[in-house]
């Protein structure tokens, strides 16, 4: 069968990772994005009830990082399907117009009703 596809695949984990503002390190990565809140997929399950500060690293236009800072807090944390790795709900706390930006970036970027138009 002929390959469709018209955008490249890309695999959010590798780009979208999750650091703890206060010690930078990683937390996980974004497994899904909305402006109310994500999913985090971690190697730890999430305190459920707890809130945390989060920061994005996102590679500006002049190949500096960005931060995106933001609190959220976790409203559930389950194992996923991958051993050893865990799926946590969180509810965005005031999400700052850096992070908004950055999901209607991301909805744009991965929208396909532009490419149904042109079939």
């Amino acid at each position: 069968m002929r390959e469709l596809r018209r955008i490249e695949r890309h695999q959010l984990p590798y780009y979208l990772k999750v650091f703890n503002r206060i010690t930078d390190k990683p937390m996980g990565c974004i497994g899904n994005v909305s402006l109310d809140g994500l999913l985090l997929i971690s190697p730890l399950p999430m305190l459920v009830g707890s809130r945390f500060e989060m920061r994005l690293k996102i590679p500006g236009q002049d190949g500096k990082l960005r931060f995106i800072d933001f609190h959220a807090d976790c409203q559930w944390t389950r194992e996923d399907v991958t051993p050893g790795t865990f799926d946590s709900g969180f509810a965005l706390v005031a999400p700052p117009a850096s992070y908004v930006q950055m999901v209607d970036a991301l909805r744009n970027y991965f929208t396909f009703g532009s490419l149904a138009a042109s079939s």
